[in-house]
């Protein structure tokens, strides 16, 4: 093999980690967006709190108490993985025209984003093996820890 053989092989994998990378992050902001959208651009949506009152399966319902200038809604349902379990009484966010919550404040936009976190230390394994940039690794993979490590936390 060729130096310039090689140094074409080394651009191509490096170029395909890199593709793979940056792959990751936007399916990770994408997937993350569906339910952070609801979260940070709250104004003019249903805010109010939920008292979860049953669970089943991977859905919690309970009675919503609407905030001042909301609608209100006779039964509210949230992913069981937020609500933690019966009786908590949780601020949230209904998705427009249906009776879906998001959880909101810290921990529901924390909450929000954790597919991208993950797929910021997945990332990072690329950045790091494929690239060949150590430092730039570890931040990515810091940062994406770490907000993992926040949203547990604030849950």
């Amino acid at each position: 093999m060729t130096k310039r053989s090689r140094t074409f092989l080394l651009v191509v994998v490096r170029a395909a980690a890199a593709l793979v990378a940056v792959l990751l992050v936007v399916a990770g902001f994408w997937s993350s967006w569906g339910t952070a959208q609801h979260v940070m651009l709250s104004k003019g949506r249903d805010h109010g709190r939920l008292t979860v009152t049953s669970c089943a399966a991977d859905v919690c319902t309970g009675r919503y108490a609407p905030s001042p200038g909301s609608a209100a809604h006779a039964r509210v349902t949230i992913a069981e993985s937020v609500a933690a379990r019966r009786g908590d009484d949780l601020p949230v966010v209904l998705k427009p025209g249906t009776d879906e919550a998001v959880r909101s404040g810290l921990a529901g936009l924390l909450y929000a984003w954790l597919p991208l976190a993950g797929a910021l230390l997945l990332a990072s394994l690329l950045v790091a093996g494929g690239l060949r940039m150590p430092r730039t690794a570890w931040a990515v993979g810091l940062v994406g820890a770490a907000a993992m490590a926040w949203a547990f936390i604030a849950l």
